[in-house]
């Protein structure tokens, strides 16, 4: 069963208790500076762990110390849907560095 998207409202709602995270089209993003290299590579092994409890898998890119970490919701044509929103919110819980 597809999951089903989030109206315009829904989503405005949603991302406005986000901090740091946008909107680009049908996913949220966000990107997290860190200390070291290294650091993103535990960090973006981190969300890979707690995504993976949620089966709800972002698209991760790692650069030299930043992580940015984007959702969508493929089953549902690419659009986005509360599972994206509960994954971002999974992820700042981790506790790492918000996004400049």
């Amino acid at each position: 069963m597809p999951t089903a998207a989030l109206s315009e409202a829904q989503v405005t709602k949603r991302l406005s208790k986000l901090s740091g995270w946008a909107r680009e089209g049908g996913t949220i993003s966000k990107t997290f500076k860190l200390e070291s290299y290294m650091a993103g590579l535990a960090f973006a092994s981190a969300i890979g762990t707690v995504c993976e409890a949620r089966n709800h898998h972002p698209d991760m890119f790692i650069g030299w110390r930043k992580v940015t970490v984007s959702f969508t919701t493929h089953d549902a044509g690419s659009q986005l849907t509360a599972s994206d929103f509960d994954a971002a919110e999974a992820v700042d819980a981790l506790g790492y560095p918000k996004a400049d």
